[in-house]
C-alpha cells in the first residue's frame, strides 16, 4: 500500500459549463445535486448532454422534488440505454419471491417486518451479470419519520488512483469471479432461479468506457475470488481492496434522502452502502437499472 503522503491527491477540477441545469457538488470527489430539471417531461438535447457530462464527472447525481410515475422513471433511464431485468425477477413466485408487476422495476423496501435491507453492505449492483448495469436510478418516495436511511457512495476511481504504483502493476491483468449466489442465496436466503444465479469473470481493474479512467472492480457483495491467486492470497488481496475503498471517507459522499428524490449512480466506478439505522420505521423506493457493456481493462 502507498503511504498516506503518497495517497493524498489533488482535488479534481470538475468545472462544467452547464447552462440548462444547476450542479451543486456534494464533495470534490464524488456526488452532485442537479437542479433545474423536471423529470416528468422529456429532456431537451441540451439538458441531456449536460446531465450526461455531470454523470461522467461526479458519478452520483441527486434530483430532488421529482413527482414521478413509473413511466417517467423508465423514460429517463432509457435515455442512457436498455433497461436491466434483475436476476431476482427470474425466480418463479414462491414464499420467498412474490410476483413482480414490472420486471424492469426493482422495489427497495424496508419496514418493521424486514429481516434484512438490500444493499446493507458495500457493493456494486449485480456484477455477477456478463454485462452489469452501467448505472442505477433509485427513486425514494417514503423516508423514515425520524430521519436516517442514507446511502453512502464511494468512488472506485479515486480508490484506484491512490494505490501505490507497485500495487497497480500487480493488479493489472488479474481477473475475479463474481457470483450471484453469494448475496442472494448466501446472504438473503433466496431460492436460485432455474439454471442458477449468474456467475461471470471480470477484470480486477477496469477502464471507464467514456472517460478512460481506471477503477477497482471487486466488491464484497458479489466477488468471490481472484482467479490467478491461491485461496489465501485471493482472500487477503480482496480484503485489502475492500477495506481501502470502504475505509477512506475522502473517497465517499453520503446522500440524505427526502421523499421524491431520485439518485442516479454510475455502477461501473462506484460502490454504495444502504444504511439501515431506522428500524422499525419504513423506507420505500423503486430502482431502475440500465444495461452496460462487458467491463474491460
Amino acid at each position: 500500500m502507498a503511504t498516506r503522503v503518497a495517497e493524498r491527491l489533488a482535488a479534481d477540477d470538475k468545472a462544467l459549463a452547464a447552462r440548462t441545469i444547476t450542479i451543486d457538488p456534494l464533495t470534490p470527489v464524488v456526488g452532485a445535486e442537479i437542479g433545474g430539471v423536471d423529470l416528468t417531461a422529456p429532456l431537451s438535447p441540451e439538458q441531456f448532454a449536460e446531465i450526461r457530462d455531470a454523470f461522467h464527472a461526479y458519478h452520483v447525481l441527486v434530483f430532488r422534488d421529482q413527482i414521478l410515475k413509473p413511466e417517467d422513471h423508465k423514460r429517463f433511464a432509457r435515455m442512457f440505454g436498455r433497461l436491466h431485468v434483475h436476476p431476482y425477477h427470474s425466480i418463479k413466485p414462491d414464499a420467498n419471491s412474490p410476483s413482480v408487476p414490472d420486471p424492469e422495476i426493482l422495489v427497495v423496501n424496508a419496514d418493521k417486518d424486514s429481516r434484512y435491507v438490500a444493499g446493507e453492505e458495500w457493493h456494486t449492483d449485480v456484477t455477477c451479470d456478463a454485462e452489469p448495469p452501467l448505472g442505477s436510478m433509485l427513486y425514494v418516495t417514503k423516508t423514515p419519520e425520524i430521519g436516517g436511511g442514507d446511502t453512502c457512495f464511494a468512488s472506485t476511481i479515486r480508490a484506484y488512483e491512490t494505490l501505490s504504483p507497485a500495487m497497480k502493476a500487480f493488479l493489472g491483468g488479474l481477473t475475479a469471479e463474481h457470483d450471484g449466489a453469494k448475496p442472494y442465496t448466501g446472504g438473503y436466503g433466496f431460492s436460485p432461479p432455474e439454471g442458477g444465479w449468474p456467475k461471470n469473470t471480470h477484470p480486477v481493474v477496469i477502464r471507464h468506457p467514456e472517460t478512460g479512467r481506471q477503477a477497482i472492480f471487486v466488491n464484497r457483495g458479489f466477488t468471490t475470488r481472484i482467479n490467478q491467486l491461491g485461496r489465501a492470497e485471493s482472500e487477503a488481496v480482496l480484503e485489502m481492496l475492500w477495506r481501502h475503498i470502504e475505509g477512506h471517507v475522502e473517497f465517499q459522499c453520503r446522500v440524505r434522502w427526502h421523499p421524491n428524490t431520485l439518485t442516479f449512480w454510475d455502477n461501473r466506478v462506484t460502490q454504495h452502502h444502504s444504511v439501515w439505522d431506522y428500524y422499525p420505521y419504513s423506507r420505500y423506493g423503486q430502482r431502475v437499472s440500465i444495461i452496460g457493456s462487458r467491463p474491460s481493462a
